[in-house]
């Protein structure tokens, strides 16, 4: 373990930097008592979105505010911290964005399929994230 990165609870309603822990990938330094204190002591689960990684080149990152914990990362953890940390390009945006709108373009119909299919309404809302209200307004179209 050669290379540090620092962890940190991200502060109330800032907006995210860095990699959500959580989103990295199984840390070894994650499952050290230093760390399970460190989160026990601030009341957090390492699923947090609160629960912060930047590798070490990008610490000016880190807001002032925000408590902060030296976590030491293997070669490879150090390469995964830096790729989820990455800014996304324009292009892998954009990319996502069309794809959200292909899969959303048609919910009325795969609505009314799943509701042919005897999908209760409430089950369908829990498993689309859909708004009920939406989903009774698609029966009605």
């Amino acid at each position: 373990m050669a290379d540090d990165a620092l962890l940190f609870v991200l502060p109330e309603r800032h907006p995210l930097l860095g990699a959500a822990l959580s989103a990295v990938g199984g840390l070894e330094c994650a499952e050290s008592p230093a760390v399970l204190g460190w989160l026990h002591a601030h009341g957090l689960p390492a699923s947090s979105e609160r629960v912060r990684i930047v590798p070490a080149g990008a610490a000016v990152l880190v807001p002032e505010e925000a408590e902060r914990l030296p976590v030491p990362l293997g070669e490879e953890e150090t390469l995964r911290v830096e790729h989820a940390c990455a800014p996304r390009s324009v292009t892998d945006m954009e990319s996502e964005l069309l794809s959200f709108r292909d899969t959303t373009q048609d919910w009325q119909s795969l609505v009314h399929r799943a509701l042919t299919a005897g999908i209760p309404a409430p089950r369908i809302a829990q498993l689309t994230g859909l708004d009920p209200l939406d989903i009774v307004q698609a029966v009605g179209d």
